[in-house]
C-alpha cells in the first residue's frame, strides 16, 4: 500500500481533504483531470511537483475508499490525537 506514504490528510491543510504529500494538491483533484480526459502526462506537466508514483496513489487510495475498506492516511497536525 504505497498510497498510504504519499497520500495524507492534514485539517490544517486543504481543511482536511486527501492530499498528495508535500504538496496542497487534493486527491480529487487529480480524479477529476483523469476524468476530463487528462493523461498522466498531461498532469503531470499541470502539476510538475507531482510524480507518476503520487498520480497512482491518488487512485489507488480512491479505489480502496470506493471499494469500502476503512483506509484513511495518517492524520498529520497538532490536533490528530484528539481526531
Amino acid at each position: 500500500m504505497d498510497f498510504m506514504k504519499r497520500i495524507v490528510v492534514d485539517p490544517k491543510v486543504m481543511v482536511g481533504k486527501p492530499i498528495i504529500k508535500g504538496t496542497r494538491i487534493p486527491v480529487d483533484a487529480i480524479l477529476q483531470r483523469i476524468a476530463d480526459g487528462m493523461t498522466v502526462t498531461e498532469i503531470l506537466e499541470d502539476y510538475p511537483q507531482i510524480t507518476e508514483s503520487d498520480v497512482k496513489a491518488a487512485l489507488e487510495y480512491s479505489a480502496n475508499i470506493i471499494r469500502g475498506e476503512d483506509i484513511v492516511p495518517k492524520i498529520r497536525g497538532k490536533h490528530a490525537a484528539s481526531a
